[in-house]
Order: C-alpha cells, then sequence, then structure tokens
C-alpha cells in the first residue's frame, strides 16, 4: 500500500526545522545553511516515500537529490572526494542499483552508469596502466560519445521488450 503524502510531509517538517535552526542561529549548523541541505532534505523525503511508503520508483530520485546535496556540501571539505563528473554519474549509478534491488528493473543502466562512471573517474589512471598502448586508447577515447549514442539510439529505436 502506497502512502502518496509522504513527500510533502516530510520535506515541510525537513524545510521546517531547517528555517528554525537558521532563524535560531545556532553556530554549530552554520555551514549547512546553504541549498545543498535543501536538495538533501528532499531527497530523504523521496527516500522515505520509496522505502516506507513502498513506492520504490522513488528511490532513483531520491539517491540523485540526497547524493548530489552531500556531493556539494562534501566537495571542498575532503581532500579525497573527487571534485569530477564521474561523481555525478556514480550518484546516479547507485540509484539505478538501489531502486533495482526493490524493484527488479534497471540493473541495466545501472551498471552502464556504474562504467561510466569508473572510465570517467579513473581515467587518468587507466591510460598510465596501458603505458605503451597510449596513443591508441587516447584515440579510442576520442570516441567514446559516439559510443554512448550508437548504445542509446539502439536501446531507443530497436530493443523492444
Amino acid at each position: 500500500m502506497k502512502r502518496q503524502q509522504m513527500i510533502p510531509g516530510i520535506i515541510l517538517i525537513g524545510f521546517g526545522i531547517y528555517f528554525y535552526l537558521q532563524q535560531s542561529n545556532i553556530t554549530l549548523f552554520q555551514q549547512f545553511y546553504t541549498w545543498p541541505t535543501l536538495l538533501i532534505i528532499v531527497g530523504i523525503a523521496f527516500l522515505g516515500q520509496g522505502y516506507w511508503g513502498k513506492d520504490y520508483e522513488s528511490i532513483l530520485p531520491g539517491v540523485m537529490l540526497a547524493g548530489f546535496g552531500l556531493h556539494f556540501h562534501v566537495v571542498h571539505r575532503l581532500e579525497i572526494w573527487p571534485d569530477h563528473m564521474g561523481t555525478f554519474i556514480l550518484i546516479i549509478a547507485l540509484g539505478f542499483l538501489l531502486r533495482y534491488q526493490k524493484t527488479g528493473n534497471g540493473l541495466f543502466q545501472g551498471i552502464l552508469f556504474l562504467i561510466l562512471a569508473v572510465l570517467l573517474l579513473f581515467n587518468d589512471q587507466f591510460a598510465s596502466w596501458f603505458g605503451l598502448m597510449e596513443s591508441r586508447v587516447a584515440s579510442a577515447w576520442t570516441f567514446w560519445p559516439a559510443v554512448l549514442v550508437i548504445i542509446g539510439v539502439y536501446l531507443l529505436f530497436f530493443k523492444k521488450k
């Protein structure tokens, strides 16, 4: 049984606590009075709807919003956190894989995004590992967007269930 009122309720509670703490000028939470915190609150609302409300399709947007908000909070505070496009794709992959865990669909997209994120995040390491093949890898690397387009066209027009 799906409970549709969870998302607005959690958002209102989260925003109310956020604005109350902001007006109270509590210095302990000063670094959280930013827009990424609002993304996290909305993401938690979707995750609440997804897990507690049994609306498993809400897991993907919940992971994306909470993950992006977390990324924007952490990116300039932790040296080890990558400030790279691959991080966003990794968050999307995590969303697809968590949704697949509950619904049984989205595994292909999750693995595809995961592979793409790993390739983007570790591109420099891959190039150095290949050593002598670096020129071949570099020339092949220029064509990877075309491969993505071809896969997308195949999924849109040729793969039918």
